[in-house]
């Protein structure tokens, strides 16, 4: 018997999380936006505090995506366990 599977309802989500995620893979390796040396931020050229800068940055995006990621299998999880309890009532 084929199962059903619901239309999932978090298709926003996950397409926020992928951007999310993208920016920072983008952001620090894509060369060309950090193959400069000025302008320089105290002794340190623009590649080094360039490539600093998106420390945090990527810290804050890994954990918002993380958490909307969380969310989004939370409310997934309680459709699932609706659909499981009305398949054992038919049965």
């Amino acid at each position: 018997m084929a199962q059903h599977r619901a239309p999932s309802k978090h298709v926003g989500t996950w397409i926020v999380i992928t951007v999310l995620l993208a920016a920072a893979v983008i952001g620090t390796l894509w060369v060309p936006f950090y193959n400069h040396l000025t302008p320089t931020l105290g002794d340190f050229p623009f590649f080094y505090w360039y490539q600093l800068m998106w420390v945090p940055i990527v810290a804050i995006l890994a954990a918002a995506s993380y958490l909307l990621s969380r969310l989004a299998q939370r409310g997934n999880g309680a459709n699932a366990h609706a659909l499981d309890n009305d398949r054992r009532e038919v049965d």
